[in-house]
């Protein structure tokens, strides 16, 4: 098995700069880290991740391999995966198998790659890994002592197989946690539209004047150009 499968390792260098300078804005990952990095508390395990391939997210990743863990990770999303952040997790010894625009069979094909690993935790964004474990690969399930998930759709697919009696590992939801249900959730999917705006129309917002067309879930409204 290939260690990693990422576009251009020739961008390590850039995506690294790019996560040494969300480090410094993480203040509770860096606690962890002092705290634990002489006591190696996930030395032997194995961590398998679906996330977003960002700066912050790397960090986790990171983190976790810092801390013992051997850790293996995919894309969970073709358009927010950064060919640059593969490169340099690859480059620092993470197993990475990613890369932007990748095909929904490319996707998948990843996913078994990671879950190849054989993990005994899981830190999923969609419930793919957790689903794919129980539909193709449930002679892992005896060693994965449980793991998290992000996002809301991932939430209730876990709960709806919960519901049916066929989840079979525990799983934390951390979308139910009030900091992600205020600062993301709520706040986070107001910013994300208007950033969606801002990049789909490749408009300047300084100077500009808009309307708010709703306050809904994103709490702080719409913003649209008037």
């Amino acid at each position: 098995m290939e260690k990693y499968h990422v576009a251009d390792m020739k961008l390590a260098e850039h995506g690294w700069n790019k996560i040494v300078w969300a480090w410094q804005y993480m203040p509770s990952l860096q606690f962890l880290y002092n705290k634990y990095k002489e006591a190696q508390p996930f030395k032997g395990a194995t961590i398998a991740a679906c996330l977003h391939l960002e700066a912050k997210t790397a960090n986790l990743l990171l983190t976790l391999s810092h801390l013992g863990a051997t850790v293996a990770a995919c894309g969970s999303n073709p358009l927010s995966t950064q060919d640059d952040i593969c490169a340099a997790l690859a480059d620092k010894g993470v197993h990475v198998y990613s890369h932007r625009g990748m095909t929904t069979e490319e996707y998948f094909g990843y996913v078994r790659t990671v879950l190849g690993y054989k993990p005994n935790v899981i830190v999923d964004d969609g419930a793919d890994l957790v689903a794919t474990i129980h539909q193709e690969m449930p002679e892992l399930i005896p060693g994965i002592l449980g793991g998290s998930e992000e996002t809301t759709s991932g939430v209730k697919r876990l709960r709806a197989m919960a519901n049916e009696g066929v989840l079979k590992f525990p799983m934390i939801a951390v979308n139910d946690a009030l900091s992600k249900y205020l600062f993301d959730n709520r706040y986070g999917t107001g910013q994300s539209v208007w950033d969606g705006f801002v990049r789909t129309t490749n408009m300047v917002v300084a100077g500009k004047t808009v309307v708010v067309v709703g306050y809904g879930w994103c709490g702080r409204g719409v913003a649209m150009r008037a």
